[in-house]
């Protein structure tokens, strides 16, 4: 049996995501991603360019009417199975208000899914 190590559950989500990779604090790359799934910690976000890891990203992810502005960085990347490239993010600057945000989906996402 495999053990779970990660701290914080994931949800699978479908959420469109906006990508600034940054570059020194420069936004080098701009493009709209696919958040596959989300933590209160991080996120995997689907791309059309691979994102280098150790990269800094600035993401605005939209969680129904919610648009929530966070900086992460690049821990790991795969190539996806649809050609596109698949990206573990790590949240790096959260303020507490995205936080809440994101801890709101999460609890509404086990809700829906125990009914």
């Amino acid at each position: 049996m495999i053990s779970e190590k990660r701290k914080h559950m994931r949800v699978n989500a479908l959420n469109l995501s906006h990508v600034a990779v940054d570059d020194r604090e420069e936004a080098v790359k701009q493009a709209i991603g696919r958040t596959l799934n989300v933590s209160e910690t991080g996120i995997l976000l689907e791309t059309h360019f691979p994102i280098e890891s150790d990269q800094n990203v600035e993401l605005t992810l939209g969680f129904e009417e919610d648009l929530v502005n966070l900086k992460g960085k690049v821990i790991h990347l795969l190539n996806g199975e649809t050609g596109k490239f698949e990206m573990g993010i790590q949240f790096t600057d959260i303020d507490e208000e995205a936080i809440l945000v994101i801890k709101d989906f999460i609890n509404r996402f086990r809700e829906l899914k125990n009914k």
